[in-house]
């Protein structure tokens, strides 16, 4: 006789072969889902950009990445967790996750090879699973913060042709830690929403920053160098990302920072000033250009306060990323904890790097490959 344990592994089969199934052929599996999903509930559509090529794939993928870890409860909850509290942003109420289970299970059954009606009842109990998650999540966020808070730009300045620092003074006060980011939501992109690193640890003025570049066909990021004025508006998001430090810890720092990633590097290294500097510091920052190292400046300055951090900046005009290679001569880094802040071609290679030189996973932190790529941080290399 099967028990749910026994349930859970055959669910786990059934939904990993779906999802090989669909994958050559995703692009059709995401247009059908919202075809579906606007024509049975045109409100819903509201929730979503003018434009849905700037949303296109995040939500299915968002869903089906979380299915894909069905039976890896603790990386399936906190990443559910983070989506539910995510979705608030939106608009999304729990009577939503219905229609959205049932026409995503409606374009999984058209397009999947294999489909059965086993199949399907994994889907409804894993779906089901999952959005009771998401809902909970952000019932509990709900008592805590609101979805957004509204911020002020009170200083625009440019450091590159195509990045600027801009600062913000939030209607109310903003609860952060150093290391973390933000979804920002700009007036002009309304339901388009990227993520930005602070770049100072939180301020005894309430004043947040943030390192914004202009990238090819970014909406966020081109209005906000190109357009955003002093006194224009914009909605934050709350406080999300892990790259935060453990000030009870006493080992050294390993600091990556990489392009408008010196953002959150920097805040952190005020983090380590703000609870008394006990710690070694050791930050590495990467660019292309000895032009790219626009906050090579404000680096330097802290370097020269705090004796306890050290700067290295490493320039790759060849594109070829020897940052790793900079790492693992500049060690030995055994002992440390690491932060890697940049785009994902420099943390797929820095995250190589580090372990090799025999730095545990568990005391290596960064933001995910998706949020790096929704903050639209340059490339600094291949992965």
């Amino acid at each position: 006789m099967s028990g749910p344990a026994d349930e859970a592994v055959s669910d786990a089969v059934l939904i990993r072969r779906t999802m090989a199934d669909i994958e050559p052929i995703a692009d059709r599996v995401t247009s059908y889902f919202y075809a579906l999903l606007f024509l049975h509930r045109p409100e819903l559509r509201a929730l979503f950009p003018i434009a849905m090529d700037v949303q296109r794939d995040r939500l299915v993928k968002a869903l089906l990445t979380a299915a894909e870890h069905i039976d890896d409860t603790e990386i399936l909850v906190e990443y559910l967790q983070n989506l539910g509290r995510g979705h608030r942003r939106y608009g999304t109420r729990p009577e939503h996750y219905p229609a959205v289970g049932e026409c995503l299970i409606g374009a999984l059954s058209r397009y999947a090879s294999s489909w059965s009606a086993q199949m399907e009842g994994a889907w409804v109990r894993a779906y089901t699973t999952m959005s009771q998650v998401m809902i909970d999540a952000a019932a509990d966020a709900e008592a805590l913060a609101p979805p957004w808070w509204l911020g002020e730009i009170v200083a625009h300045e440019w450091r590159t042709p195509s990045v600027a620092v801009i600062t913000v003074r939030p209607e109310q006060s903003y609860p952060f830690l150093a290391g973390q980011y933000a979804s920002v939501e700009t007036p002009w992109w309304p339901r388009v929403w990227r993520h930005y690193s602070f770049a100072s640890a939180p301020r005894p003025d309430g004043l947040l920053s943030f390192h914004v570049k202009a990238v090819p066909a970014g909406w966020v990021s081109n209005a906000l160098v190109h357009r955003a004025r002093l006194g224009d508006v914009i909605r934050l998001g709350p406080p999300a990302g892990t790259m935060t430090v453990d000030h009870g810890s006493d080992r050294g720092l390993l600091l990556l920072g990489g392009g408008t990633g010196i953002a959150p590097v920097k805040a952190l290294v005020e983090d380590v000033a703000a609870h008394g500097g006990r710690r070694t510091v050791d930050v590495f920052y990467g660019a292309r250009t000895c032009g790219s190292l626009y906050e090579i400046d404000a680096m330097m300055r802290l370097r020269q306060v705090h004796p306890w951090m050290s700067l290295r900046a490493v320039v790759d005009e060849r594109k070829d990323v020897p940052l790793p290679t900079a790492i693992r001569e500049g060690g030995p880094w055994a002992g440390y904890e690491a932060r890697l802040s940049g785009p994902p071609g420099m943390i797929v290679s820095a995250l190589g790097a580090l372990r090799g030189i025999g730095i545990p996973g568990e005391r290596i932190r960064h933001d995910s490959l998706e949020d790096m790529i929704t903050k639209g941080m340059e490339p600094l290399g291949p992965p």
